[in-house]
């Protein structure tokens, strides 16, 4: 079989005698997109392995919290005391400490407004122009009243904007550990009016308001072996890094009100009624469907009372890098249990009336399919609950807790878009506990960290929900639109969050298409999927960087990365690969003028010295249509004498028999690289699929050429069929060429 194959293919190998001399070119540097990635990636070093493991001088600080609040529901307003235990476990000494004041960026003087570009809006909603232009600008923004230590005394500090510096009278050195109170208080934001994260939502019908609090204390700046303090303000984008810590937590609000946050309730006998308790122990133990623990009618019942009186509840939450409560007496609470390895978790959710009947059915169920899919595909859910808040124009996470839009209409009906939106909004969300909650990345640097990387899981546990769910991220043909733009507009992935057009598409979609191009197309299911969970478990509780993901992914599977990652993260190249010609060929005895004179090589040194056979070029017109010249191998005499000597009758009867063969030219116009897909039609209707590897263009980034041996005549030609590549113009995909109708058309 091997000598076969090399009379077939010769023409692949033949050496001209003579070549053009050509004048003598500059010298250049490298340019090939194979090269590897040592000029844009950190130096490895004993914090942070080549291998993309976390390394033995690996550290992260320590920030654990004791906080009182309590919420002035009818002045929206947040008054709180916490102390904070900071533990420097870094082999630095400290000079001073970064605390974070994100509800600055609200104030009134922010710089975040200053910096941006203004223009004229001819057309103004009434309330958007008097709030923008005749109000009085609300008082925002924390207000700290003081900063003590642990002996009482007060500490020196320093607000720049949203962050504030604690000046140590000594240096806090390895190993130490310090304590600070902080007082404070700020007026919680109506987030529908004025935009925000969090704050609260009001309801005209009943005068109640919905609360999800956030960034509502002062918290710890990560100090790290990669840039030192993180202290880079918040200018609304980028998004945050926290160190983890745990959390021991008093809420007092009114005493009608229903609240739910981050960590374990210790104390639900003293905040919730007998028969509440009662139904919440029966949701431990209901795995397929959810209990309902606050009913509606108790929820409406609540709306109207207004009460005077207050409660406190209590918190604890472990190990984890922030904290987010949601409260509101117009609350409906439900909540099932999950099994997650041997653990039991509680999935809950809490949502207003307005809510009904779209999220009594749908939320909870929701969210223990997030944490059964999240968990498949990284390591087991740690925690002991994950909840969804309602809370309509919202999207945010916050560890064990989050904040989702969707509702139905005032009628109760519900639209397939909101369903699916809340649906794919709650499952984003929920995913976020496991990035960058647990995968602590940081967010204010790359948000594509946790926000690309969460919304391939998505798109993964939509696609495992259902197989039809419309998923507007990680397939390939979805990122089309952004990666044809303008590229005046576009930016690599691997840009600051602050400096990005188009954030959705450059910090979500781009990445999440990758990764799903990836698993599915460069690496495979089984590679890609080990070695994600490997990223994952290593970097669990811990913080990663863009390298330790890039090395782990290629560490964990042998496959050569840099390229995909080069053009993927780091460049704003496009994918467009095309057919650029298709040449036939049939075997003959006799050369053509142009192949009397050519030599073909033996090995290193030599010149084979025949007899041969001649793959002879067909016009255009047979190209074609082939069918009109049946090119049979068996009718070259001195072939069929060669098989006929070299071969047993065993191997005779398993021998090929091509009697077609095709030279198929691919280019690039595109200047990112992707493997090349192929699927082959021939005239009897049946196909063939081929797949070559990226490294196909690794000597040219403009062409290649492969060879198709067929007994059958080809039809047609066709790359990527299944639009698995982000292939940005799939006119040239197609031989004989196609003609693609415009959306007119």
């Amino acid at each position: 079989m091997k000598k076969l194959s090399l009379l077939l293919i010769f023409p692949a190998i033949l050496i001209a005698q003579e070549k053009t001399v050509t004048p003598k070119q500059q010298g250049k540097y490298d340019t090939n997109k194979f090269s590897q990635m040592y000029d844009l990636l950190a130096t490895p070093n004993m914090f942070r392995t080549a291998s993309g493991a976390p390394g033995p001088a690996y550290y992260q600080q320590q920030a654990d919290y004791k906080i009182d609040i309590e919420l002035d529901d009818k002045n929206s307003k947040i008054n709180g005391s916490e102390v904070i235990t900071y533990s420097n476990n870094s082999p630095d000494s400290l000079e001073y400490l970064w605390i974070q004041l994100d509800q600055n960026q609200a104030k009134a003087k922010s710089q975040t407004s200053l910096a941006e570009s203004e223009k004229i809006n001819q057309v103004f909603p009434l309330e958007g122009f008097s709030s923008k232009y005749l109000k009085k600008d609300l008082e925002r923004g924390f207000n700290i009243e003081s900063v003590k230590d642990s002996k009482g005394s007060p500490m020196s500090y320093t607000i720049n904007e949203t962050m504030m510096r604690i000046n140590l009278v000594t240096p806090l050195k390895p190993g130490e550990k310090i304590s600070m109170a902080i007082k404070w208080w700020y007026n919680v934001n109506n987030y529908r009016k004025e935009g925000g994260r969090s704050g609260y939502e009001f309801f005209e019908k009943d005068g109640n308001k919905l609360y999800v609090i956030a960034q509502f204390y002062p918290r710890m700046a990560v100090y790290n072996d990669v840039e030192g303090w993180q202290n880079m303000q918040f200018w609304g984008s980028g998004e945050f890094a926290l160190p983890f810590g745990n959390f021991d937590v008093n809420i007092t609000v009114p005493a009608d009100h229903v609240i739910d946050a981050t960590g374990e309730l210790i104390n639900r006998s003293e905040v919730f009624t007998p028969e509440q308790v009662k139904r919440y122990e029966q949701a431990q133990k209901s795995f397929d469907k959810p209990v309902v623990i606050v009913t509606q009618a108790e929820a409406e019942a609540a709306e109207k009372g207004f009460s005077e009186k207050k409660k406190t509840w209590k918190f604890s939450a472990k190990n984890v890098r922030d904290f987010g409560i949601a409260s509101s007496r117009k609350f409906i609470y439900d909540a099932m249990a999950v099994k997650i390895g041997n653990k039991v978790v509680m999935a809950e959710s809490l949502y207003p009336k307005e809510a009904n009947p779209l999220w009594g059915e749908t939320s909870t169920m929701v969210v223990a399919h997030t944490l059964k899919s999240y968990s498949s595909h990284t390591f087991d859910y740690p925690y002991p609950k994950a909840v969804s808040v309602s809370a309509e124009d919202q999207g945010m996470e916050y560890p064990m807790i989050c904040w989702n839009f969707g509702r139905p209409d005032e009628n109760g009906v519900t639209s397939k878009e909101v369903k699916n939106g809340m649906i794919g909004v709650v499952i984003h969300e929920v995913g976020h506990t496991f990035f960058p909650m647990i995968v602590n990345s940081d967010e204010r640097q790359w948000s594509w960290m946790d926000e690309g990387l969460n919304s391939f899981l998505e798109y993964l546990a939509e696609q495992e929900l259902d197989p039809n769910f419309p998923s507007r991220r990680g397939p390939a043909k979805n990122i089309v639109p952004y990666m044809s733009g303008d590229q005046k507009f576009l930016e690599p992935i691997m840009s600051n969050s602050e400096t990005i057009h188009q954030f959705g598409n450059n910090a979500y979609g781009k990445p999440a298409t990758g990764l799903n191009i990836l698993r599915e197309v460069v690496m495979g299911r089984e590679l890609f999927d080990y070695a994600f969970k490997t990223y994952a478990n290593r970097w669990k509780f811990k913080h990663p960087t863009p390298e330790d993901f890039f090395r782990t992914m290629e560490d964990a599977s042998a496959v050569d990365l840099d390229w995909f990652f080069r053009g993927w993260f780091y460049s704003t190249d496009f994918v467009d690969i095309g057919i650029k010609d298709v040449k036939q060929y049939y075997v003959s005895e006799t050369p053509t003028a142009d192949l009397k004179d050519v030599k073909v090589r033996k090995g290193r040194f030599g010149f084979e010295k025949g007899p041969f056979v001649y793959l002879v070029a067909g016009d255009n017109a047979e190209v074609n249509n082939s069918s009109k010249k049946a090119l049979k191998v068996e009718d070259v005499k001195s072939l069929a004498d060669y098989v006929s000597q070299t071969f047993t009758a065993q191997e005779k009867a398993e021998l090929k028999s091509p009697k077609y063969f095709y030279e198929v030219e691919f280019n690039k116009p595109g200047g990112m690289i992707m493997p090349i897909l192929v699927e082959i039609t021939y005239e009897d209707g049946t196909k063939d699929n081929y797949q070559y590897p990226a490294q196909i263009w690794r000597k040219s980034n403009d062409t290649a050429k492969k060879v198709y041996a067929t007994s059958k005549a080809i039809k047609s030609i066709q790359i990527d069929p299944k639009l698995m590549t982000a292939d940005i113009d799939v006119t040239n995909n197609s031989w004989p060429k196609v003609e693609v109708k415009s959306k007119f058309d």
